[in-house]
Parts: structure tokens; C-alpha cells; sequence
């Protein structure tokens, strides 16, 4: 499957889609949190998303990594098509 593939390492993806997710879980949280006056609303909003994102994302990488579309080649000689 071409989502698989790619130049960046499986644990690469992970590890970014991880700390983004943090990120954004935090931000969620705190706008939750002003939205609704509530830490127990704003923290299950805050949980329920995190799964989900965190696979979205992972996917999203993994095929923006097989497509080789505004990519500078390794060797220096321009861009991949």
C-alpha cells in the first residue's frame, strides 16, 4: 500500500504525530476549558480526540511521504516529479 511507503522511518512519523498531538490536545484542553468553565468537560473533549488525530495524522504523513511532489532529489540534481 503506497501510505506505507517512503523516505522517512515509520518511528519518525510516529514520534512527530505524538508531539503534535500533545500540542494540539493541550490547546484543546485550554480553549475547552474557556469555552465551557468546566476541566471535566474541557478534559473529555481533550481525550476523545487524541486517538483519533494521532492516526490522522500518522496516515496523512506516511502519504505525503510517498509523493515525491516538491521533494529536492537526494543527489542535488533539482526536484523529484
Amino acid at each position: 500500500m503506497f501510505v506505507f511507503s517512503g523516505r522517512e522511518a515509520h518511528s519518525r512519523s510516529l514520534a512527530k504525530a505524538i508531539s503534535w498531538r500533545t500540542l494540539g490536545s493541550v490547546d484543546t484542553f485550554l480553549l475547552s476549558w474557556l469555552f465551557t468553565s468546566s476541566m471535566k468537560a474541557a478534559g473529555a473533549i481533550a481525550l476523545s480526540e487524541v486517538i483519533t488525530k494521532m492516526v490522522l495524522y500518522y496516515l496523512h504523513e506516511r502519504a505525503w511521504s510517498a509523493i515525491g511532489w516538491g521533494m529536492k532529489d537526494t543527489a542535488g540534481q533539482g526536484e523529484i516529479s
